[in-house]
């Protein structure tokens, strides 16, 4: 079976941001033969390829993308017999989108995935990113990801030592490389080295998370920090928290037109921390750094929810996510973000990170 070309979308339909321009070619996938297949064709042909799946973590330019965008659509779960043993595995095709997933492990008690609750997107981006919210990482919970390998064009199983996990990072995202090395302000490629086709995840039997770290969910939980408590109860209070925050997606709240955090938290060795104000939020990280607080640092140098006077603004729920309020171009959104970073950098000497893959796009 071949996979379909459809007619093309312009990049703003299929991204939470609701920007970004055509494609030149547009080819949905439903199977993971026809996902290799387009990426092997792409690769083939030197046509430049952008794989897609829920569109959650992207910012497409106002020009398109010159190349074929690859959508997997793929959306189901293996459910195992979960009364075989205490620990459950999980396989999930990329294209499935994250929240069923956690939804799925947590009805049926299994612990790992709860905190990670009402995070947009497809199950493949997860680990692409590391992606991680009020505690947890679904790097904790991961034990291989399949791969098509562009490079060697094969098919890789790689084990959770390979994949090298990080703050919001891992082997699969730095794969990706800049076009022009000499440039640091030069676009990534949009599609690292390896295309997920499905990810494996290992999760234990229980009804309780393990303790509780994240201060807001054990406040809103009602629980003290490193107290445990129902995977049910977490899950309920994080999608209350992230809907407080304008992160659960709803197309009638233009808080949610966005890609959730814009910027990560910094991690900063100890002279860059020590450089920091008294009252700024300091969290023990690996190898003796320091994270901090992006959105303490935009609030102190100057910016509040709501900022901005045109389409893109700050949502006014959050000061983390840039928001498009309807209208909105790539253009707009980036000039906002080089004036917070601007800022922040101005203010306290700490250049921000942006959380979402730029398409033909820099700041």
């Amino acid at each position: 079976m071949q996979p379909t070309t459809t007619a093309v979308p312009a990049l703003a339909d299929l991204t939470t941001f609701r920007v970004g321009g055509p494609a030149a070619r547009y080819v949905e996938t439903s199977t993971e033969a026809e996902l290799i297949d387009a990426v092997r064709t792409a690769d083939e042909a030197g046509e430049p390829l952008l794989v897609v799946g829920g569109g959650s973590n992207l910012l497409v330019a106002d020009a398109g993308f010159d190349g074929v965008v690859v959508r997997d659509v793929r959306s189901s779960i293996d459910v195992p017999d979960h009364s075989a043993c205490a620990g459950v595995t999980y396989t999930v095709p990329a294209g499935t989108p994250w929240d069923a997933v956690v939804e799925e492990a947590v009805t049926h008690r299994l612990v790992g995935l709860e905190a990670l609750s009402g995070i947009p997107g497809s199950t493949g981006a997860t680990p692409v990113q590391n992606v991680g919210a009020y505690g947890q990482e679904v790097a904790q919970s991961i034990a291989t990801v399949r791969v098509w390998d562009r490079g060697r064009a094969r098919v890789r199983t790689l084990p959770l030592v390979d994949l090298k996990f990080g703050y919001r990072t891992s082997m699969l995202k730095r794969s990706m490389h800049v076009a022009d090395e000499s440039d640091p302000r030069a676009p990534w490629s949009p599609t690292p080295r390896y295309v997920v086709l499905d990810v494996t995840l290992q999760l234990r039997q229980g009804t309780h998370t393990r303790a509780v770290v994240y201060p807001e969910l054990a406040r809103t939980l009602g629980v003290e920090v490193g107290e445990r408590a129902p995977i049910l109860d977490v899950r309920a209070a994080v999608l209350e928290l992230r809907a407080r925050k304008g992160m659960l997606l709803d197309a009638a709240d233009h808080d949610t037109w966005s890609a959730g955090s814009f910027f990560t938290n910094p991690v900063l060795d100890t002279d860059a921390a020590a450089l920091l104000p008294a009252g700024a939020p300091r969290f023990a990280a690996t190898d003796g750094r320091v994270k901090s607080s992006a959105a303490w640092l935009i609030e102190q140098a100057g910016f509040s929810r709501g900022f901005g006077a045109g389409p893109a603004q700050l949502s006014t729920k959050h000061t983390l996510a840039l928001t498009n309020r309807g209208g909105a171009t790539a253009a707009d959104v980036v000039a906002l973000a080089r004036e917070i970073r601007g800022a922040v950098q101005t203010r306290f000497g700490i250049t921000l990170e942006p959380e979402p893959v730029l398409v033909g796009l820099s700041l």
